[in-house]
């Protein structure tokens, strides 16, 4: 019994020699995970801690973390919005006269130009009224012809003084009815002639072509009681995209549109940034809608790919202006506390600090830094984590990734 009450001793105690010696080395990394739970960015170490990671440094060459350089370069200004893709014309393709379908020349989702046939109507009936006209303005000619002739008959009797003055009065209202019956014949048949044309559907502009809603057979009436019309076109190419952007950045944007080219529009699929289209702001609508506090822009796109398409959402990315001499790091390197952001920064003694920075935006995996950091300067982007302000550190680094970013650019959130 003894002897089972000495060993349990002997454990014990080598517990608890084993949590000093080992308590001073884990108060950093305690630190460091506490802050992160409670937002804290960065405060003050306990002096044990601060020299215990310091030994740590000292004794095992420090925690390793990856670094890079803050890098100075230029920045364009971007804002990213959500958008829809709109068409810029859309018709509704009904018939102005009353008869049956004979052909019917297109399908569904067919790509049409403007003047290509879409159908054909039974005609019958407008060439048998063309007929009728023609016959009727040529006897109403023959009329006018024999009233003008009795005119000149009948002045030259009042010139030998045989025909009264009411017979001539007579004569000139005759040739003159006789001559108006003849302009409403032909006024009758150049109208006939028009809704002939008119048996022969064409397509009004180019575009996409919709659910066909009739087929060969079907009777359709100008009229069109139910307002769906034989077809709906769809201009696709061009295609426009409408968005709002915040009110606040209305001097910003008026500017950019005094310059030549217009400010850049790139169209990305929703929550990526797979680029869809490229194109330029222009249309900024009269107005601000004050309810929202934003404005509306529109940008038209070639869409010669259709990838665009009319109602599908997408993501707006606008470039508004260039930032020269803008302070960069890898996105990783920021880490967001109670007060804000802050990176960690490997000084002269290879010890971090925690440095408290504003950040003007992001774009990619590169941030913008418009306060607190220099170029230059070592910032972990990797194990931050495992240390805290005072922690000696060990550097590897990933390189300078500034190279293939200098066209990142600076997002704000538009809520902001």
């Amino acid at each position: 019994m003894r002897t089972r009450t000495l060993v349990f001793t002997v454990i014990v105690l080598a517990a608890a020699a084993a949590g000093m010696r080992y308590r001073e080395q884990l108060a950093p990394l305690l630190h460091t995970a506490t802050a992160r739970l409670t937002g804290q960015p960065g405060p003050t170490v306990p002096a044990d801690a601060a020299k215990a990671a310091k030994g740590s440094g000292q004794s095992g060459g420090g925690v390793a973390v990856v670094t890079a350089l803050s890098e100075n370069v230029s920045f364009p200004i971007r804002r990213r919005t959500i958008g829809i893709v709109e068409t810029p014309a859309s018709v509704v393709v009904k018939s102005r006269i009353d008869s049956q379908i004979l052909e019917q020349h297109i399908t569904d989702g067919q790509m049409v130009n403007a003047g290509d046939p879409l159908f054909t109507l039974d005609d019958k009936e407008v060439r048998a009224a063309i007929a009728r006209d023609e016959a009727t303005l040529a006897r109403d000619q023959a009329l006018a012809e024999r009233a003008r002739a009795a005119l000149a008959r009948t002045k030259e009797l009042l010139a030998r003084s045989a025909a009264a003055q009411s017979a001539l009065d007579q004569a000139v209202a005759d040739a003159k009815s006789a001559d108006a019956n003849v302009a409403a014949d032909q006024a009758t048949l150049a109208n006939d002639k028009i809704k002939l044309s008119y048996t022969r559907i064409t397509a009004p502009m180019a575009g996409r072509i919709g659910a066909v809603r009739v087929v060969p057979g079907n009777l359709v009436s100008a009229s069109d009681p139910t307002g769906t019309g034989l077809v709906t076109i769809t201009q696709v190419k061009p295609i426009r995209a409408a968005f709002t952007l915040p009110e606040r950045e209305l001097p910003r944007i008026r500017t950019a549109m005094l310059r030549k080219p217009l400010p850049t529009v790139r169209v990305l699929l929703p929550g990526t940034e797979t680029v869809l289209a490229t194109g330029r702001i222009d249309f900024l609508d009269s107005s601000v809608d004050t309810a929202s506090g934003t404005i509306v822009a529109k940008s038209n796109f070639a869409n010669e790919d259709l990838r665009l398409w009319p109602g599908m959402y997408v993501d707006v990315q606008v470039d508004l202006d260039q930032r020269p001499d803008t302070v960069t790091v890898p996105s990783p390197a920021v880490q967001i506390g109670q007060n804000g952001s802050y990176v960690y920064v490997v000084k002269s003694d290879k010890t971090v600090e925690a440095r408290q920075v504003t950040v003007l935006g992001a774009e990619g995996d590169r941030t913008a830094i418009e306060t607190g950091l220099k170029p230059g300067e070592h910032v972990v982007v990797d194990g931050q984590l495992r240390i805290g302000p005072g922690t000696r550190v060990t550097e590897s680094t990933r390189g300078s990734a500034a190279g293939s970013q200098n066209e990142a650019a600076v997002h704000r959130d538009d809520h902001s």
